[in-house]
């Protein structure tokens, strides 16, 4: 029964092709066809070239498409895009700036510069081009990157009842290639049993084209014959091998859970509750003594006898530890309640119904809400059989299309068609004057039959100073001069490349043409800024609006990628090198348990909002630029840090190092901070040594005062000693009465 459904899924697909591959899209592949065989330098059919050989004139052309196309590439494809992601909430403005450098790691790993340069030389001869953001899963070790990716626009096919530009609105997308089924196996090996068994058969419609494939001057996809060989040189079967892309709406859950506290919150729980619960329990024994208190006193009073004081005592015991465990239990409650975090969660219908089988989930499940969201589809079919199917995280579809001239349907209008008409006139008005120069330069003869030797005047009738004979009795030849060529033809074919150039709003001096007068160097600056506007008005309306889609759809598939730790290696090119930095993202935060509590960069659950930062891709005259900066430089408006910034020169940094002035105020601050500090330590030891010499003299001051004290008192004892000698000698010599 499955591989029946399968059948009939792969019916239905080549089914819903063969609907989308005919009538219109048809017609706008052959006009768009002729375009691109025109920028490719294939502007001459089988006939129109059989039709100039047999007339005899030249099947040369002019060709004035491709250097115009060329010129309108450059100005849309100069620099990368870039986008700037804006934070929903304060915590992922962090995670936002990261974004963009994630964009741009993808984008270098895709070699998204010459992607892009593809994709719109196709929306500019092809009248669409296509970028595809999708995942690689093999890359980084099975973790997969994101990549873009071009796709020929003749291989999508899109529902020709959309009305957007962008095909947002499409019922369904469908890429259709022939592959062989050896090339389709190295793709996808793991439906290897698949493809060999299945059989299809290759487009049938032919080669668009209506140009002499023989004497092409390209070689393209659909001349190249249907016909492949494997490694080993054996033939090898070509299949046809589609992938559609449709929107359903699917059924979501968004549940609110209830998530309980780590170990680290409940011993933080604990804290809390012993903290409060000290203070609570106090008061309430305190409480109970005063109770307690009351009924002794009143038994002392006689008011309560003895046993009815026992029986409230032990009655108060008992409330007041009831009233402890209660308060304890509605702290514990309310801190839980505080510490506890409700998460929210997205599930598919699947998910949801095993998770309400769960009953400890149940218990966690604060509410739920039940939505439809849209969800791409992708079914993959390979000739009959159904390879794989399965739902992208994507929201939008993952081919962004680039178009020119968008006509309110899914077949837009090239840059090439409008100069067709005009390309046409200039070649066939040179191959008519060249002709006629020709026909100048070697004349016609009418002759009779038999007068003249043929070869000789076939040899020699153009050759200067040849003598040609012809036979008497015959009429001399008589020259055949050609008609004068009117003057109209050269003002056509001036005409013509002047009104391609205004059709394709590429003047000749954006090519580098010079102009019929000088022109002042204002005066080119101000053709390059009017004579591209029309440029910029489709880069603005449709080019711009385009990348920043193909931004949002890049956030929805990176953001369901990259949910994994990984660290990502940014090299951005600057005058003189380049800069290598490092981006991480999801970095896991582990509590002391070992276990992963939350993440820091966390990028997939982060939410911020995606926008193009236009102009990013137009080129810049660094000419004009430099010397805008040089005069504001000379007014003063910035520094020379900011001007030299600007300059290509190489070491820039070194110079800013050496020759910037805030580099030479910082030395010269510097250095007078030393001359300072040297000044401030001799002031200090010049203050120490007044203070020490201060010090010195007091107390040299005050020995000599003591020194002076001791000799006075020295003079005193001995004057002292003198006289109580003088008065013992007295004493002794005086006679002693009887």
């Amino acid at each position: 029964m499955p591989r029946k459904s399968n059948k009939k899924k792969a019916d239905a697909v080549r089914d819903l092709w063969n609907k989308a591959s005919t009538g219109d899209r048809g017609r706008w592949r052959r006009i768009n066809q002729r375009g691109y065989d025109f920028y490719l330098n294939d502007q001459l059919t089988s006939r129109e070239r059989d039709d100039l050989q047999e007339a005899g004139m030249p099947d040369f052309i002019i060709n004035r498409i491709t250097p115009a196309i060329e010129i309108m590439k450059f100005f849309v494809t100069a620099n990368n895009p870039r986008w700037q992601a804006v934070g929903s909430e304060g915590s992922d403005i962090d995670i936002a700036a990261v974004h963009a450098d994630v964009a741009s790691y993808c984008w270098y790993i895709s070699n998204g510069k010459s992607l892009f340069s593809q994709v719109v030389q196709d929306a500019f001869t092809k009248g669409i081009g296509y970028m595809m953001v999708d995942v690689d899963a093999d890359k980084d070790r099975g973790m997969g990157e994101v990549v873009f990716k071009r796709i020929e626009p003749f291989d999508v096919y899109v529902d020709p009842m959309s009305r957007d530009f962008l095909f947002r609105d499409a019922a369904y997308i469908i890429v259709k290639k022939d592959l062989p089924k050896h090339h389709l196996l190295s793709i996808l090996p793991e439906y290897k049993n698949k493809i060999r068994n299945a059989s299809g058969s290759v487009n049938t419609v032919g080669s668009y084209t209506k140009r002499d494939i023989d004497e092409s001057d390209s070689i393209q996809a659909d001349d190249v014959l249907s016909v492949a060989y494997k490694p080993s040189g054996e033939d090898d079967d070509v299949i046809d091998f589609y992938e559609m892309y449709s929107k359903e709406k699917l059924p979501y859950y968004n549940l609110f859970i209830k998530v309980p506290p780590s170990p680290e919150e409940m011993e933080m729980i604990n804290g809390k509750v012993q903290e409060r619960m000290d203070t609570i329990s106090k008061e309430m024994m305190v409480a109970a003594e005063e109770k307690e208190l009351s009924i002794t006193m009143a038994l002392q009073r006689g008011e309560i006898i003895e046993s009815r004081a026992q029986l409230e005592i032990e009655k108060l015991g008992k409330e007041t530890q009831s009233s402890i465990e209660s308060e304890r239990a509605a702290i514990e409650a309310q801190v839980t309640e505080e510490v506890s975090k409700v998460e929210n969660k997205v599930v598919n219908e699947d998910e949801y119904k095993l998770l309400i089988k769960n009953k400890e989930f149940l218990s966690t499940l604060v509410d739920s809400v039940q939505y439809y969201d849209t969800r791409v589809k992708v079914t993959c079919i390979a000739g009959d059989t159904l390879l794989y199917e399965y739902y992208l995280s994507n929201t939008e579809y993952p081919i962004i299309p680039f178009p020119y001239t968008y006509t309110g349907t899914p077949y837009p209008m090239s840059a090439v068609t409008p100069l067709v008409g005009k390309q046409q006139e200039i070649n066939k008005s040179h191959q008519i004057m060249l002709h006629n120069a020709n026909l100048s330069s070697n004349l016609r003869w009418l002759y009779e039959e038999g007068s003249v030797p043929e070869e000789e005047w076939e040899k020699y009738s153009s050759a200067p100073g040849a003598l040609l004979k012809y036979r008497p009795g015959f009429t001399p030849p008589v020259p055949i001069q050609p008609l004068g060529l009117n003057q109209a033809f050269f003002t056509i074919t001036q005409q013509g490349k002047q009104d391609i150039e205004y059709i394709s709003g590429v003047p000749g001096t954006l090519q580098g043409v010079e102009a019929e007068k000088t022109e002042t160097y204002r005066g080119m600056l101000a053709m390059d800024e009017y004579g591209t506007r029309r440029i910029k008005a489709w880069m603005q309306t449709i080019m711009e609006p385009a990348l920043e889609h193909l931004g949002k759809v890049f956030t929805e598939t990176a953001q369901s990628t990259y949910t994994a730790h990984k660290v990502f290696r940014i090299v951005q090119p600057e005058a003189g090198g380049f800069e290598d930095r490092s981006v991480e993202i999801n970095v896991p935060v582990y509590n002391d348990y070992g276990d992963v509590i939350s993440r820091w960069n966390d990028y997939a659950s982060s939410k911020f909002d995606v926008r193009y930062v236009g102009g990013s891709t137009m080129p810049i005259n660094r000419w004009a630029l430099m010397e805008e900066y040089f005069r504001w430089f000379q007014s003063g408006l910035i520094d020379d840090i900011a001007m030299l910034a600007e300059t290509d020169i190489r070491n820039k940094e070194q110079i800013i190092k050496r020759k910037s002035i805030y580099a030479q105020l910082k030395q010269q601050v510097e250095q007078l901070a030393e001359e300072l500090k040297d000044r401030d330590g001799t002031i200090d030891t010049l203050s120490r040594q007044v203070v020490q010499a201060g010090i010195k003299d007091k107390v040299g001051t005050a020995g000599n005062e003591v020194r002076k004290n001791v000799l006075e008192t020295e003079a005193q004892q001995k004057y002292l000693r003198s006289l109580m000698k003088e008065e013992s000698k007295r004493n002794r010599e005086k006679p002693v009465e009887r």
